[in-house]
């Protein structure tokens, strides 16, 4: 039984990314899983793969293949759930415009060797130098000094040192095992940044090869869909929002997502560059208008989240989830529309179990 399964969702046929992509998955044993949309190809002829068309999905027996919207990102959840019914012990996603790097490889839900970047009060007693930030710009232990910051960074924070809260050569690294069950790996070439710093300072950016970070509970950093490895525990927290801009859905899943790991006593790891993206030409302008909810209300958003009083433990995920977007949808980032799916991919995995 295959146990990693690579998830996408594309309306190409297989790009030079996807086939370097997919030899590599060939090499481990790995599976392809493709979620088609209304437009694109019927099916991609390649062997251990499995190409879902909007037919497949509607026959599927998944509650949510009827309720998504099609010309939607969020297609990708039916692959999801797909990888989950067929055994996934591991569920990679990424883009069709990503290839794997030398150095892509699968990881283990258990991280030795990590820095660790942690909560403000584990420093208090120290002469480290840090900064009453909770926000953390990972690209900065990434690069030398490099201005680069990830989509869904508070822009009033781009030019800040205090959204590095530890400088990067005071980072300890951890002599414990640390488990991670959603760990964000990061892309050269094009990098995953906001419309802001393309308009300002595009160019081609690969960032250095350095130890792993982990990012302890109560600090956030977005983290995208670009090259993102998830274990069974987080499954549930997958779930991509159709109810938004498409430049916000894998941002806001990020941050329900941290928070939801908190209550399970997780961090989250990022590790250096893993695939490279040839970027396929952008609007920018609709780009940055597709981010201003974002830009705006970011702040706001992780605001609530932190609110919430959630259950602790792996049992209390499906709640905890349910409970974010009830707050958000009562805070009008999302419509009550979203609940309706949210509800229908619990039910979803309820079903699969």
């Amino acid at each position: 039984m295959n146990t990693l399964y690579t998830v996408i969702t594309t309306i190409q046929e297989p790009t030079d990314a996807v086939l370097t992509l997919h030899r590599r998955l060939q090499e481990i044993g790995g599976w392809l899983v493709i979620a088609g949309d209304a437009k694109g190809p019927d099916a991609w002829y390649l062997p251990d793969c499995d190409f879902l068309t909007l037919t497949d999905q509607l026959a599927s027996g998944f509650s949510l293949a009827e309720a998504l919207p099609t010309g939607h990102y969020a297609r990708k959840n039916i692959s999801y759930l797909h990888a989950i019914r067929l055994g996934a012990r591991c569920i990679y996603e990424t883009d069709d415009d990503n290839a794997p790097l030398p150095s892509w490889q699968p990881h283990c839900v258990n991280i030795l060797n990590a820095r660790k970047i942690e909560s403000i009060s584990n420093y208090q007693d120290t002469d480290v130098s840090v900064f009453c930030s909770k926000w953390v710009n990972i690209y900065r232990y990434f690069t030398n000094d490099q201005h680069i910051w990830p989509r869904g960074i508070p822009l009033d924070l781009i030019n800040s040192s205090a959204s590095v809260l530890v400088p990067v050569d005071a980072s300890p690294i951890s002599s414990d095992t640390l488990i991670a069950p959603i760990q964000q790996g990061l892309v050269n070439g094009a990098p995953d940044v906001d419309a802001v710093w393309r308009l300002t300072q595009d160019r081609l950016f690969e960032f250095e090869q350095r130890l792993s970070i982990w990012l302890s509970p109560g600090l956030w950093c977005p983290f995208n869909s670009q090259s993102t490895w998830w274990w069974p525990e987080a499954y549930t927290l997958l779930y991509l929002p159709s109810h938004c801009s498409f430049r916000m859905t894998d941002i806001w899943r990020s941050f329900i997502a941290q928070r939801c790991l908190w209550e399970m006593g997780y961090g989250m790891v990022f590790h250096g560059p893993e695939v490279v993206q040839v970027r396929t030409p952008h609007d920018l302008m609709r780009d940055f208008n597709d981010e201003i909810p974002g830009y705006q209300r970011n702040r706001e958003l992780v605001a609530v989240l932190e609110s919430l009083n959630l259950r602790m433990g792996a049992d209390a995920v499906p709640d905890n989830l349910r409970t974010c977007y009830e707050a958000l949808v009562a805070r009008d980032f999302f419509p009550p529309a979203e609940l309706a799916l949210v509800n229908a991919w619990l039910h979803d995995l309820e079903v699969i179990g």
